[in-house]
């Protein structure tokens, strides 16, 4: 249940693994109006609630025997982010788990290291919330250092992203307080000194699909790893940058559930490429959801060996 969107995975789990059967997105957008204030609007209450309710009637039809619910920043920060999810338990009895940050990163990096072979070498992945930001040094043994800031793309969104087309001022402005914000990410980059940055969620999932169709490059359903290049990704910025709301519509590849996040997003991203010595971008097809199924299925596991 994330910030701008909440995503429902329905998997079959046996003793290989996981098999993902179904999986449903919606833009609930549980941040609008309240984040920098702190609550979660009424507004964004009922949209929760509705979606919540959908995804009932999904579970009941699989028949699915275990349902697990995790609330990410949004819900963590707001005054009345617990008042929420008791009342989503007590409307559908789906139970909600509110993870701290370090935790949220820590799944993250997870879901990456299914999805992709991280290697030896020193690794920043990157996973741009709309209420959070995590970051996870790390390479495909070890996580070296995690954070998680509350600078997610809905809060950058409102505190600097005003204007049609994003303003000279507005990037200057975000700069100066990335500068402020991310201090002890920087300390950390330069201890360690990751040369790759891989990102992960919704934004590098439609930076990867600008990026396919601008090289023509074919998408397969059940790939973990997805296209992108940081040259692709410089052009796909400045362009982004250049185009009001209605002109990034319109490119191959954008969607409108991230058309407008996106921006701040990839200001971010840049800021961070511009900071450090990273030399290649990478993406991946999983993140937090699946780190949460694969941390799920270990819980379910382990219930049946005790039970055995």
């Amino acid at each position: 249940m994330g910030t701008n969107t909440f995503h429902l995975m329905v998997a079959a789990i046996d003793e290989f693994g996981f098999k993902i059967l179904l999986k449903e997105k919606v833009a609930v957008r549980l941040g609008k109006g309240g984040i920098s204030h702190g609550i979660i609007t009424e507004d964004a209450q009922e949209r929760a609630l509705q979606t919540l309710k959908a995804f009932k009637k999904i579970i009941d039809k699989e028949e699915v025997f275990a349902t697990h619910a995790t609330g990410t920043s949004a819900m963590r920060n707001a005054k009345n982010g617990q008042e929420l999810a008791d009342k989503i338990h007590e409307e559908t009895s789906i139970q909600v788990r509110i993870i701290s940050g370090t935790e949220e990163a820590e799944l993250i990096y997870f879901g990456v290291k299914k999805a992709l072979k991280i290697g030896d070498s020193t690794n920043l992945v990157v996973d741009i919330g709309g209420g959070s930001v995590e970051f996870i040094i790390c390479n495909n043994n070890a996580v070296f250092w995690v954070g998680s800031f509350e600078i997610g793309a809905q809060r950058m969104l409102d505190l600097f992203h005003q204007s049609d087309r994003i303003e000279k001022e507005e990037i200057e402005k975000l700069n100066a307080y990335l500068e402020i914000e991310l201090v002890n990410l920087f300390t950390a980059l330069k201890k360690y000194k990751p040369k790759i940055l891989i990102g992960c969620s919704g934004t590098f999932d439609t930076l990867s699909d600008i990026h396919r169709l601008k090289k023509g490059i074919l998408k397969y359903i059940d790939e973990t790893e997805l296209p992108l290049e940081k040259t692709s990704f410089e052009e796909i910025y400045l362009d982004i940058i250049s185009k009001t709301r209605e002109e990034r519509l319109a490119m191959p590849g954008m969607i409108e559930m991230r058309v407008d996040m996106i921006v701040v997003a990839c200001c971010l991203i840049r800021f961070i490429v511009n900071k450090t010595s990273i030399k290649k971008l990478r993406a991946s097809g999983y993140a937090l959801k699946e780190g949460v199924l694969l941390h799920t299925i270990k819980m379910e596991q382990s219930k049946i060996t005790h039970r055995q």
